[in-house]
């Protein structure tokens, strides 16, 4: 047999191995159970509670500080009504005696009625009669100076018997002539009627005046149609 040799050197120590995580939490909550455990026994939770309580109830019966009271602003004195000076009414001297005339005439006045002077009497004013308006003179065609010319009769209107009267309206100027005429009456037959408004238009005429100056004026023309 082989004999196995030992060697007397010693062996370097096995290296710790790290706590892991939960093994820490457990020793954490093992330390706090005992520390709770020997916080029991030696009473500090019973102090504890003994100072922490009359604290709370001491505060319950602080009172909150009383508000202050603003000081009031004294009253401002009411001023002194003033009375107002009463007006005493003037005193009014006594009456005078006054003068009474006598009635009675004294032995030296002539005698007699007096009359009082009459008011002056009132001149009466002529109204102002406005001016008369001046004189109008109608256009003539009756002059014999004219020599107007009789309105010839057509002679159609012999045969068939037309007659009646026609007054033909003319407008004469200052010089005598007629400027434009109208049919104002008709004689109800159209030959008539048109042979006294060429008849019209050939006359001369006096002119119309007024206040003695000539001037432009309308005038109507009587034409009588009779047959004989």
């Amino acid at each position: 047999m082989t004999a196995t040799a030992f060697s007397s050197a010693p062996r370097p120590p096995a290296p710790r191995q790290p706590l892991s995580r939960n093994a820490v939490i457990a020793l954490a909550v093992v330390g706090l159970h005992v520390g709770f455990i020997w916080a029991l026994q030696s009473g500090l939770l019973m102090r504890a509670a003994e100072i922490i309580v009359p604290a709370e109830i001491l505060t319950q019966f602080v009172d909150p500080p009383a508000p202050k009271v603003e000081p009031v602003p004294p009253t401002p004195p009411t001023p002194p009504v003033q009375k107002k000076p009463v007006a005493k009414a003037p005193v009014q001297p006594a009456p005078q005696p006054l003068a009474i005339a006598d009635p009675t005439p004294s032995p030296n006045a002539p005698t007699g009625v007096v009359t009082p002077p009459l008011p002056p009497a009132p001149v009466a004013v002529a109204p102002v009669a406005p001016p008369a308006p001046p004189a109008v003179q109608l256009p003539s065609s009756d002059a014999d100076y004219l020599q107007n010319p009789k309105p010839p009769y057509p002679p159609i209107s012999k045969r068939l018997g037309e007659q009646g009267k026609v007054i033909v309206r003319v407008l004469i100027g200052v010089d005598g002539q007629p400027q434009k005429s109208e049919v104002r009456q008709s004689s109800g037959f159209d030959r008539l009627d048109q042979a006294a408004v060429t008849t019209v238009m050939r006359w001369r005429y006096v002119p119309g005046k007024r206040g003695g100056v000539p001037e432009a004026m309308w005038f109507n023309v009587p034409i009588n149609f009779v047959l004989e």
